[in-house]
């Protein structure tokens, strides 16, 4: 991948074919599996010629990396702004519904970019290169099971298993990359309120 230009006008409009190179490329990706695409695909998908797609990603591996870490640092930093930040609710419940928009918003934002995280977790566990992107997934995760574990800690919340309920709002959320769609019957933070509900409330009457 070459180096992007220095003058602010031209780095401005290489980010910005970048970034539609890297969405376009996590299209694929999500459609075909990562290991099902090969580098014609990515040229049948950006327009590009063979040499200009390497402008843009260096290799395939670099735009799979590239895509899962655009998804996971921004979600990481805006979940920790909105559950321990000035402007954070004071209860757990707030601080659960808060990060839970938040994550829903990037799913929203970036439905193709999860459909791949979640085809591609064994890709991510198996090399030393996804150690960024596995430190901010964990992070993620940590900070999750924080909100629940604290809520059991003031009263606040009846969880019997923290870790437990994380994993299963975590599938949940990801899940939507596959069916949620912008403009529909419910928008991101309707559907991340509804998962917060259903986490704590049940199904089950009485």
């Amino acid at each position: 991948m070459a180096d992007p230009p220095k003058r602010p006008a031209l780095r401005k409009r290489y980010d910005d074919r970048q970034r539609e190179v890297l969405d376009a490329c996590a299209r694929v990706f999500a459609e075909r599996g990562y290991h099902g695409t090969s580098i014609d695909d990515l040229i049948a998908a950006t327009g590009l010629a063979r040499g200009g797609l390497y402008h843009y990603i260096g290799s395939k591996s670099e735009a799979l990396f590239r895509i899962l870490d655009d998804l996971m640092g921004p979600l990481l930093e805006r979940a920790t702004a909105a559950v321990e930040g000035p402007d954070a609710p004071p209860s757990a419940v707030g601080r659960l519904r808060a990060l839970t928009r938040v994550w829903m918003r990037q799913v929203e934002s970036h439905r193709d970019h999860v459909a791949v995280f979640e085809q591609e977790r064994r890709t991510l566990e198996a090399e030393p290169v996804w150690e960024r992107v596995r430190g901010d997934r964990r992070a993620f995760e940590v900070l999750l099971v924080r909100i629940l574990e604290q809520g059991v800690r003031d009263g606040e919340l009846a969880v019997a298993d923290p870790q437990l309920a994380a994993l299963a709002l975590l599938g949940m959320v990801n899940h939507t990359a596959l069916w949620f769609v912008p403009g529909g019957r419910l928008d991101a933070d309707e559907v991340a309120d509804g998962f917060v509900d259903l986490l704590l409330d049940g199904v089950r009457r009485g």
